[in-house]
């Protein structure tokens, strides 16, 4: 049977994005760990669930970021694309023992700077019996001790929630607003005198305060967008910049009324569930359901063609290949590649 190109070229612009991608060197990066760190060192006296929050928000507010010159959405996990970032409140133990051999592993290989090495061994201490994995193996029998390293997957101790899609539908269809408003009239109706409402009370709190950090990231790359497109020289880009700054000060806070705040709107959510959490196997879902409706109105209505769609998904299948992952060497041979 003939082969068929479905889809056509990647345009010039796509094409140089994705080898940029491609050829970019993968680092560790400390960034995200020495953020983590400052918060779960100055909150030991929350729970859990405002650990994370706190955490996150700190991670967004403060961590780099960046817009590429050949993109159309934006949204970075680490200080560099295909960085990996270290997540020391799960596991620093396998992070500091092979500190010098990332370099040469057979497979997921990534190189790191003197600087970062530095950086992971100050704030491991902290860590010490105080993350996931070290807790997870108190747990564990003996016996199953005696194997895990054999089997590659003590990794399962090292990450966070994945194997799952989020609704996507819809963070699209109401926006974080919809869901603000709802734990805000949960969080306004508790009844305090009920024990279990303590522990309400503490969750919602947390999620009012992700949602927060959420929108306030986005308004940074809208920010970030309109700087740039100040000093662009080419019209093009410049249009291109200032419809991102416009999408980001809406998208996901708000909800998207067409396919390019869609686009958007999904990628925030995915790369910042990567940065709160390096979950393997993080799914888009079912996009082709969820994102059609807002694709046949746009094009129904002449404001996105085909073309321009199938350009917009290729920048977001590119920008999933930014995401990095390390895992511990045991777990690389059984499980390696990109986390998605």
């Amino acid at each position: 049977m003939e082969n068929r190109e479905h889809f056509g070229a990647l345009t010039e612009r796509m094409e140089a994005f994705r080898e940029e991608t491609l050829d970019q060197k993968p680092y560790v990066d400390a960034e995200r760990a020495v953020l983590v760190t400052e918060v779960y060192k100055a909150n030991q006296n929350q729970p859990p669930v405002m650990k994370r929050a706190l955490g996150l928000k700190n991670i967004l507010e403060k961590m780099s970021i960046y817009i590429e010159d050949k993109t159309l959405i934006v949204g970075n996990q680490a200080t560099k694309n295909c960085n990996a970032p270290i997540f020391p409140e799960y596991t620093m133990g396998f992070v500091i023992d092979e500190l010098d051999k990332f370099e040469k592993r057979d497979g997921d290989v990534f190189y790191i700077t003197e600087e970062t090495k530095q950086q992971l061994r100050d704030i491991a201490p902290f860590w010490k019996n105080n993350c996931l994995h070290d807790r997870g193996m108190a747990l564990l029998p003996e016996e199953v001790l005696d194997v895990l390293p054999s089997l590659g997957m003590e990794g399962k101790l090292n990450a966070g929630d994945a194997h799952l899609a989020v609704n996507y539908q819809k963070v699209i269809n109401e926006g974080l607003i919809g869901y603000e408003n709802r734990v805000r009239d949960l969080k306004n109706n508790l009844d305090l005198t009920q024990p279990d409402s303590i522990d309400k009370n503490i969750f919602y709190k947390a999620v009012l305060i992700v949602l927060d950090a959420v929108r306030k990231f986005a308004l940074r790359y809208s920010k970030l967008a309109t700087e740039l497109a100040a000093k662009e020289s080419d019209s093009k880009r410049k249009a291109e910049l200032e419809e991102i700054s416009r999408i980001c000060e809406k998208v996901p806070y708000y909800p998207a009324d067409s396919f390019r705040e869609a686009v958007q709107a999904v990628w925030f959510i995915h790369v910042i569930l990567q940065i709160e959490s390096n979950g393997h196997s993080l799914s888009y879902g079912r996009m082709d359901q969820y994102m059609y409706p807002l694709y046949k109105k746009d094009i129904d209505a002449g404001k996105i063609t085909r073309d321009e769609a199938i350009e917009l998904l290729t920048c977001l299948w590119i920008k999933s290949l930014t995401v990095q992952k390390i895992r511990s060497q045991s777990h690389t041979l059984s499980s390696a590649g990109s986390p998605m």
